[in-house]
């Protein structure tokens, strides 16, 4: 019987399915633990609701010893694609790299670039038994405000062990151009924004000119996540403070650690944030124990002894880039290249994105 509190996919969102006709031989021919079985019967297929960026699958296989055998699947999305996003073998490569040197990536299984597969590119990987702080804790987790905290310390402690990894030992010098990471990001996001506008978000013109003049003069490089929250952690089901994993990589690059911890901030919410902040809230970093923004700085800033004189420019940065990822989201929606119901009115949050950016800038002032 399955622990309720471990992490599961659910159905299949219609049209997505994946085609088995040419995957399936494909899986037995390329994961090790599959082509030993004879007369091996195609895998239960859940997805994950998630969904706004890759589409994410679990494939359970019954062996025949009746022993159960799960993967995790990872391919882009239908529709038109920001260029270099949603590059399944450069996000396989880099978790393939990394794992020797950062054991909370999952192990890789094997890495597809033919299209007469599935239509797209996608990896196969590990599967993390564990809980995913979603939304909400799961029903029957119950963790108290002390575990609470250890928890938030542990994943803070969990994104500062990354931005310390030693890429080049790693093999990773080759990931991105690194320096001068700061202006790539800012004309970048502006770009893609201006791109993905439709005609009932704002102009952005006014965020987009205040990140251009107010870069910080000095960058630090390392390797960033770049959706680094609690709902791409895999906690252990026997202590919930425990980290195990840290899941989605699409976004990971050498750049500043300062601005990936402000993408994080960006889906911070916390208990006394208001009420749109709370209904759009994706992580349960509103319970009792966990830090506030400004503690998590305070924290992080200690913890790497980077100094700062003021977290304005990464915090409405990584505020700008979330409504710019959340437009494109909804570009695609309104394009009709995607079906799921979940991005119809996601065009409002992109207007408080932009207007907390402007709260932000006006508080710096």
């Amino acid at each position: 019987m399955k622990n309720p509190i471990i992490d599961t996919a659910g159905q299949v969102r219609q049209g997505e399915e994946l085609d088995f006709e040419r995957l399936h031989p494909w899986l037995i021919q390329h994961i090790a633990k599959l082509n030993t079985s004879t007369q091996l019967a195609r895998p239960s297929v859940t997805q994950y609701s998630g969904g706004a960026s890759n589409w994410t699958y679990c494939l359970t296989y019954t062996l025949e010893n009746a022993a159960v055998f799960e993967l995790i699947l990872r391919r882009a999305p239908a529709g038109t694609k920001a260029k270099g996003a949603h590059d399944m073998g450069r996000e396989y490569r880099l978790q393939a790299a990394l794992k020797p040197v950062y054991p909370y990536v999952p192990q890789m299984h094997a890495f597809c670039d033919d299209p007469d597969i599935i239509g797209t590119d996608f990896y196969v990987m590990e599967k993390l038994q564990g809980i995913v702080p979603r939304k909400n804790m799961p029903k029957g987790l119950n963790i108290t405000k002390n575990e609470t905290h250890q928890l938030c310390l542990n994943a803070l402690d969990s994104l500062i062990k990354l931005h310390l990894v030693d890429y080049k030992t790693a093999g990773l010098s080759h990931l991105a151009k690194g320096e001068g990471y700061i202006e790539r990001q800012i004309s970048g996001w502006s770009e893609r924004y201006r791109k993905a506008k439709t005609w009932n978000v704002p102009s952005g013109k006014y965020v987009m000119a205040w990140l251009q003049d107010n870069q910080p003069s000095q960058e630090h490089i390392c390797l960033t996540h770049n959706d680094f929250r609690f709902d791409n952690l895999v906690l252990d089901s026997q202590d919930p403070s425990n980290i195990i994993g840290v899941l989605d990589w699409e976004l990971a690059t050498l750049g500043d650690p300062l601005m990936d911890l402000g993408n994080s901030l960006a889906y911070w919410v916390q208990a006394d944030d208001d009420r749109i902040a709370l209904g759009t809230r994706r992580q349960p970093s509103h319970l009792d124990g966990m830090l506030t923004r400004r503690e998590v700085i305070d924290y992080y800033l200690a913890k790497t002894g980077f100094k700062v004189e003021s977290f304005a420019f990464y915090e409405v940065y990584g505020l700008f880039r979330l409504a710019a990822i959340v437009q494109q989201i909804y570009y695609r929606y309104h394009h009709k290249q995607t079906q799921n119901p979940a991005f119809k009115h996601i065009w409002f949050f992109v207007h408080y994105l932009l207007w907390q950016c402007r709260k932000a800038i006006k508080g710096q002032r």
